[in-house]
């Protein structure tokens, strides 16, 4: 699990992504909703007229709204581009647990105390339909992603499932008059019912299946039948339905306290789930096993929220807020002249620069439940070093192949290849290679995986490329040079938690990525140039003329070390919106701002203590 990023606040009750832009809304329970740019890590907005607890949030796909609901039994539609609240929705008796919008149609669903279900038409601002049936506090509402369904889950222990296609007609076929009289139940004055119970998920006296305790949280998945639900009975379960009947499939046990949310990966064969224990869980759902437990000290989880569109979570709990993904989406890649070898789907491929043929060289050993985090290549050999990097550290691996030479793309052969325990390989010559081990000393190997010798380093948690014979050390303050022939340290520069290393192509300079911070060094490792970013570095590489270019979360940019000319690409004299011209001591940094969707005004992000005036800004950045 890999936290993106994480907030300090009230204890979060709601969360919603935007589906366009990297938003969040949080719904906390002193009252407040904040808006949230997880990209950039700041807060945009907040919204404060609710008196209490704002349990329900839920942003629409295309309009520029969000609704709440509230233990004011308010329900709320707001603009967020006029900031403020466009109207008020009253009718719910007591507190109001989740609001959704349709994904379609003008209708918002909300789940509330006093036991019942209500649909409005946001357009009218009317309750259109109120579903009765739960007899205890419906925890969760929630529309099918396609059809016309609705699931609720609700403490009287069962899990409801409601047609609701006569609403749908009703509402909104050709000439369709929406009838003012219409009782509490949904039946209007000829009888027909706007929704009906479909389903009923609840505990048989004839086979031990649902829920025996009050059910927190029910969802559909994105495509097919099922249905999750989690309960303070500590289980998540799945189930599955037709047209004629519902039933329970398997239970997901582990948690060991109410379990409050528990929702379908949008695109795996994944469920997350988190609890009152101060856990997220994720469950293999062909399995039905924990794959992955991610825990805190001292707070417990409320709610899930799954991006519509990336591969991005977020869970609130009693201090806040975190927004992560489940894994690691780069590939484990390297770089020789004009090939690039990547890691993809338990196969090594090839993709050519020059005719963009990309094709599977060999297929990987399985075995390892966890991807390939980075990949070292002997050109001189033809072989690759894969290193597998464990949740656990100790239980890393990194397996040894010799590349084939003439292999069928689309049956690629499957080379035996040659796996040993540590937590990363490098090449540092022809036919010998670095293995940083389970007890971070360093480890001389050969071509056959047989340790030819051992080295004493000073303390380092990651190894990186440096040379033939030579290796970066990282630490947690710095970086060492380090002679692997001569068993000593030549450098060392102070650069804390170092990501990625990128040496330029005659390896006469390299750049130290860190998560806000960019060092540019020579071969000696001598700094020339330091780079501060308010967000994420993301990756770099260098070009054919000296310049390193590298991406932020949201910027593409470049640097020039002092000295050296060069002439701007045509493709960003006619893709950039705008450049800005910093001088820094023995670097120059120049910053072009992109298109974004959250971009306002063009701003200078890469402001240093002083900028140059537009009269001796060099005609490049003009």
């Amino acid at each position: 699990m890999l936290t993106k990023f994480e907030t300090k606040s009230a204890r979060v009750k709601g969360l919603s992504f935007h589906p366009k832009r990297p938003w969040v809304l949080a719904s906390l329970h002193n009252g407040v909703i904040q808006l949230w740019d997880y990209r950039m890590c700041t807060l945009i907005d907040k919204f404060d007229e609710h008196d209490g607890p704002v349990r329900g949030i839920d942003f629409h796909k295309q309009q520029p709204l969000f609704v709440s609901g509230g233990d004011d039994y308010k329900i709320k539609v707001w603009n967020y581009k006029l900031r403020r609240c466009l109207f008020t929705l009253l009718g719910h008796l007591d507190y109001i647990r989740t609001t959704f919008f349709h994904h379609e149609y003008p209708w918002i669903l909300s789940a509330s105390d006093d036991q019942t279900i209500r649909i409005w038409n946001w357009q009218s601002r009317t309750c259109v339909c109120v579903l009765t049936g739960h007899n205890h506090y419906v925890m969760c509402a929630q529309f099918h992603p396609s059809e016309d369904l609705v699931v609720s889950a609700s403490l009287d222990q069962t899990v409801r499932v409601w047609d609701i296609s006569g609403l749908r007609k009703k509402n909104l076929s050709p000439g369709a008059v929406e009838t003012e009289v219409r009782g509490i139940s949904g039946v209007d004055l000829f009888g027909a019912s706007d929704a009906v119970v479909k389903h009923v998920l609840e505990v048989s006296d004839n086979w031990s299946s649902g829920h025996d305790r009050g059910v927190n949280w029910a969802a559909f998945h994105p495509s097919m039948p099922l249905i999750v639900s989690g309960a303070d009975d500590r289980q998540v379960k799945i189930w599955r339905m037709n047209e004629s009947k519902a039933w329970e499939l398997d239970t997901c046990r582990g948690h060991y306290n109410n379990v409050s949310c528990a929702v379908f990966h949008p695109r795996q064969e994944l469920i997350l789930s988190n609890s009152e224990d101060k856990s997220i869980r994720v469950w293999d759902m062909s399995k039905r096993t924990g794959v992955q437990t991610f825990r805190r000290d001292h707070d417990r989880f409320w709610v899930l929220g799954a991006h519509p569109n990336l591969n991005l979570f977020a869970a609130g709990h009693d201090s806040g807020m975190i927004v992560f993904k489940l894994e690691r989406e780069r590939p484990a890649y390297a770089v020789h002249g004009n090939m690039l070898y990547y890691v993809k789907d338990r196969f090594l491929r090839q993709l050519d620069f020059n005719s963009s043929k990309d094709t599977a060289v060999m297929q990987l050993r399985s075995g390892s439940k966890f991807p390939v985090f980075s990949m070292s290549y002997n050109p001189a050999e033809n072989a690759v070093l894969l290193c597998t990097r464990a949740t656990n550290l100790e239980n890393s691996t990194y397996d040894l192949y010799s590349i084939p030479k003439e292999s069928d793309s689309q049956n690629p052969d499957a080379p035996e290849g040659k796996r040993s325990s540590g937590l990363t390989a490098v090449w540092v010559a022809r036919n010998r290679f670095a293995v940083l081990d389970r007890m971070h000393s360093l480890l001389i190997k050969n071509l056959k995986n047989e340790i030819v010798k051992k080295v004493q380093v000073p303390s380092c948690e990651e190894i990186f490329y440096a040379g033939t014979g030579s290796l970066l050390l990282r630490d947690a303050d710095g970086v060492t040079l380090f002679d692997v022939q001569q068993k000593r340290s030549l450098a060392t520069v102070k650069i804390a938690k170092v990501k990625y290393v990128v040496w330029s192509a005659d390896t006469s300079h390299v750049a130290l990525l860190a998560k806000h911070a960019i060092m540019i060094c020579n071969r000696k490792l001598e700094s020339l140039c330091n780079i501060h970013e308010n967000i994420r570095v993301k990756s770099g590489a260098w070009d054919e003329s000296g310049v390193f270019i590298y991406t932020t979360s949201n910027h593409i940019k470049y640097a020039l070390t002092s000295g050296w000319r060069w002439k701007q690409p045509k493709l960003w004299m006619s893709a950039a919106a705008g450049s800005v011209w910093a001088r820094r001591p023995s670097c120059r940094v120049t910053t072009r701002l992109w298109k974004c969707a959250t971009r306002g005004p063009r701003t200078s992000t890469s402001s240093p203590s002083s900028t140059s005036s537009p009269a001796t800004w060099p005609s490049c950045a003009r």
